[in-house]
């Protein structure tokens, strides 16, 4: 985004999949005695109230509000649902019953989808789907022979608007080459999105209909996942950038076969024109999907930096200028997508928690306790 990226959830799934029964399950606090896996709110989370599970079953991810917080969209793969990679769906979140009751389908239902947004008015939004290039859900990276861990970032990814009867109504992007991880400022009038235009994973602002488009990056890497700050005038954005010469070698070569390795990355913040770009974070591991926290003055994220095999991954909030690390959930396996609600006073975040030892992701909601 994150939001699925360019399929950064799968980077989860693959960690979980291999470390799910070598973890001890319990949390951070253990003196609950009750497995990462059966627990709705840890005893820590003292910014979270009134948790609540609005999914419960497949892979959930990258939700995200409506202008007046009343609606989600998401991103979501649900052999109940009939989906085998995933596609987006809206839900009003007060009285959905998506135990029972499968939220509404607005992506075609072909190819792989991600990173959908609401546009202002919330009629509509926008996402990222390869359905123009084919119909079938796209084949997964194979394991590497050396272990590590890479996802995919298929070049036939597009950005489109679709109204919410899946109606698909503009085309956004036509380059060659990857476009997606598109999300909207809070003042509906600009996006934000990674593209491969360049040669280079790169992001680039342009006024809400794709016009007036600024490159915002140059420097070798992967830039993704940026979100604006709420006034409109920031941006922040995950980025992975290989400084020595193997690591240069491995990113390009990787990236000629439409591939990144996203277990190294760190926060950056810059103006919405790209001036004063700086990095925030120097953890280490990887650190992602970072969302402004309603102020404006700090930021909230994913981290598996505490992590001494890759999991767990938690969410921290940290100021701008780097200094004020807080973890804010203490769950054993996976938190990630935190999006605070326009008003400030909710959050929706995915979690592993409450999947009774499947590896199901599902989606939670918060009040945000300051």
């Amino acid at each position: 985004m994150t939001k699925y990226i360019f399929l950064l959830v799968l980077l989860v799934l693959g960690i979980t999949a291999y470390y799910y029964d070598t973890k001890n399950n319990e949390g951070p606090d253990n003196t609950t005695g009750a497995s990462n896996s059966s627990m709705l709110h840890y005893p820590n989370e003292k910014h979270l109230a009134n948790i609540r599970q609005l999914t419960f079953g497949g892979d959930n991810a990258e939700a995200y509000w409506s202008f007046d917080d009343s609606k989600l969209v998401f991103q979501a793969t649900y052999d109940k649902w009939g989906v085998e990679c995933d596609q987006i769906y809206v839900t009003e979140w007060e009285t959905s019953e998506m135990d029972t009751v499968p939220p509404k389908l607005v992506s075609t239902g072909y190819g792989r989808t991600t990173c959908s947004y609401f546009l202002a008015g919330d009629t509509t939004v926008l996402y990222a789907s390869t359905h123009l290039g084919d119909k079938a859900c796209p084949p997964k990276p194979a394991q590497r022979e050396d272990g590590k861990y890479v996802w995919p970032v298929y070049s036939s990814f597009d950005i489109f608007i679709a109204d919410l009867d899946g109606n698909i109504l503009k085309q956004l992007t036509d380059y060659e080459g990857y476009d997606a991880e598109a999300t909207v400022s809070a003042q509906g009038d600009k996006i934000v999105y990674t593209s491969m235009r360049s040669g280079d994973l790169e992001l680039y602002v342009s006024d809400i209909d794709g016009t007036n488009v600024i490159q915002i990056t140059d420097e070798l890497g992967y830039d993704g996942g940026a979100f604006f700050s709420p006034d409109g005038t920031k941006l922040i954005f995950r980025s992975s950038r290989p400084k020595t010469e193997e690591d240069i070698k491995i990113y390009k070569d990787l990236l000629a076969q439409d591939l990144v390795m996203p277990t190294e990355m760190e926060l950056y913040i810059c103006n919405s024109d790209g001036s004063d770009l700086r990095k925030i974070t120097n953890l280490g591991g990887a650190n992602w999907a970072p969302f402004f926290h309603p102020s404006g003055e700090k930021v909230i994220f994913s981290s598996n930096h505490a992590s001494e095999k890759g999991i767990p991954f938690n969410l921290y909030m940290i100021n701008l200028d780097g200094t004020g690390l807080e973890q804010i959930t203490y769950d054993g396996i996976f938190d990630a997508f935190p999006v605070f609600s326009n008003d400030g006073k909710k959050i929706v975040f995915s979690s592993n928690r409450m999947n009774n030892g499947t590896h199901d992701t599902n989606l939670f909601m918060a009040d945000w306790v300051e």
